[in-house]
């Protein structure tokens, strides 16, 4: 059985959630793909043709409001997001997933009861552990599901988190090579890149952060 069948992730029949979509890296189609054991709807945003030989460049990106909306700077995920699609525009085809799984899983809420904690002197690992949560509570599943409904084995995964590509591959997702992606480093998101380096096992060097 696929992981697809595994997960229910189903889309719609009828009318395809499937459309161009133009932006400011490129022109993008846009796919829908709905989870229905959730009700979280996530996106793949393709450019080119997924087939090989070469491995597909693929960003596998967590949703984060504050960071990709509102370009907040406790963090690095927005720019994260725009040099992804950037990086896959250079490259002439590839693929950016765009999961639900906003503040690594633990949601909207409770995201900001942890950048409270953190304003008190916390980081950003005590601050989910000091909720009763998680450090990443993110499943990649969904992620290798969606691969391989576009039909997507190998890859060259855009990632600082051995984590992703440990998950990846036990679901079968041929994980190539990682290629780093450590931007919009600052005064404000420092602590928590060095967190995530030091405590959360993230590929990211000192000398990134300077």
């Amino acid at each position: 059985m696929s992981i697809k069948e595994n997960l229910d992730l189903v889309e719609d029949s009828s009318i395809p959630s499937e459309a161009k979509l133009p932006t400011s890296f490129g022109d993008f189609q846009i796919r829908v793909f709905h989870e229905k054991s959730t009700g979280f709807d996530h996106v793949a945003l393709t450019l080119g043709e997924m087939a090989g030989p070469d491995p597909i460049l693929v960003r596998v990106h967590s949703e984060c409001l504050t960071g990709d909306a509102f370009t907040s700077l406790r963090c690095d995920c927005g720019p994260q997001l725009h040099s992804a699609l950037k990086a896959i525009s250079e490259r002439g085809w590839g693929c950016l997933l765009y999961l639900r799984q906003e503040g690594r899983g633990i949601g909207l809420h409770a995201k900001i009861q942890a950048y409270r904690l953190q304003d008190q002197g916390a980081d950003t690992l005590d601050a989910n552990l000091m909720l009763g949560l998680p450090a990443d509570n993110r499943d990649y599943k969904i992620a290798a599901s969606m691969l391989e409904s576009l039909k997507i084995s190998k890859v060259s995964l855009l990632t600082n988190n051995p984590n992703k590509i440990e998950q990846l591959k036990e679901y079968g997702i041929d994980v190539v090579e990682r290629v780093s992606l450590v931007v919009g480093v600052g005064e404000t998101n420092r602590f928590y890149l060095e967190t995530k380096a030091d405590r959360m096992g993230h590929s990211i060097e000192k000398n990134e952060l300077e």
